[in-house]
């Protein structure tokens, strides 16, 4: 697992308060270990939030690849509108 900041969750228990106020401060997550393996990650909840808004979209743009791949032929215009709507419906999310 890629990971800047690894802390062990002795250190969650013992100063929850500060390692929540350093990962909202820094904005980058943290990774929570348990006997030596990483468990769980901290995170900012907007970051969070964007990081589910990029998945949605991802999973729409994916779907309309999938769409389009099953279509025998199509403009670069049709294209292009359908990735617009696609990313205009994960806007709305």
């Amino acid at each position: 697992m890629k990971a800047v900041n690894v802390r062990p969750i002795t250190e969650l228990k013992n100063r929850t308060k500060a390692l929540l106020r350093e990962v909202v401060e820094s904005g980058q997550p943290v990774v929570i270990t348990q006997n030596g393996k990483p468990q769980v990650v901290v995170m900012d909840a907007a970051e969070h939030d964007r990081l589910q808004d990029t998945l949605a979209m991802l999973k729409l743009l994916a779907q309309s690849v999938d769409s389009l791949a099953r279509t025998r032929t199509s403009s670069s215009a049709d294209v292009r509108r359908r990735a617009k709507l696609a990313a205009d419906k994960a806007r709305q999310r």
